[in-house]
């Protein structure tokens, strides 16, 4: 772990990966070991999340107990794959709000193309976690993140389930600001820009869809 990258390594994350690499792993059970893992992930990415104390009444007595604090988080899905971990993170933190940022790769230049951007207000005062499952080339997640910095963004992390060197270091480079909390490093990206060795397109794989 550094201070840019969080690799979590946890054996049960480990675990459901491998299941969720393999080829023969059927779509409903994808989603489901997606949806595991990102509750697993959420439990990392939010560990500094700021809390407050309120009195409370146990069964015992009362006592000052801590509740998150500030404006309530946002939650942005980098389309259409992020969709898959965003609904496990929005089950452990139901009451996040929620934004898209619809983007699609062109397979020529392997550049993201813009085609949707809807978000909540007041960006500057919330926590904003964007995630996508994979970070490849790290374009569209360097164009994501540029998109919510212009509308107000300032504390921004990264979730994604897997991650390619040259995805982390684009990202780096673009957004040095920006930590990046994945599941695994992966070896590179081969000539079509997909991860390697992956688990194939993540979105495909979710929906059933080639």
């Amino acid at each position: 772990m550094n201070k840019h990258l969080t690799i979590v390594d946890h054996p049960l994350i480990q675990h459901k990966l491998s299941h969720m690499r393999s080829v023969g792993t059927p779509t409903n059970l994808f989603r489901q070991l997606l949806r595991e893992i990102s509750h697993l992930l959420a439990y990392e990415v939010t560990r500094t999340l700021p809390t407050e104390t309120q009195s409370i009444q146990t069964p015992m007595q009362e006592m000052q107990a801590p509740f998150m604090a500030g404006k309530k988080m946002a939650l942005i899905s980098i389309l259409r794959a992020g969709n898959g971990l965003l609904d496990g993170v929005l089950e452990l933190i139901p009451s996040a709000r929620v934004g898209f940022v619809g983007l699609y790769r062109d397979e020529e230049t392997l550049q993201p193309v813009q085609y949707y951007f809807k978000v909540p207000d007041k960006l500057d005062q919330r926590m904003v976690i964007a995630v996508d499952p994979m970070l490849a080339t790290g374009n569209s997640g360097a164009k994501a993140i540029s998109l919510l910095k212009e509308a107000g963004a300032t504390n921004i992390r990264f979730l994604c389930l897997l991650a390619a060197p040259e995805g982390v270091a684009h990202m780096k480079s673009a957004h040095p600001d920006v930590p990046i909390y994945t599941a695994a490093l992966d070896e590179g990206l081969n000539e079509n820009g997909y991860i390697y060795p992956g688990l194939g397109d993540a979105g495909d794989r979710m929906y059933g869809t080639k």
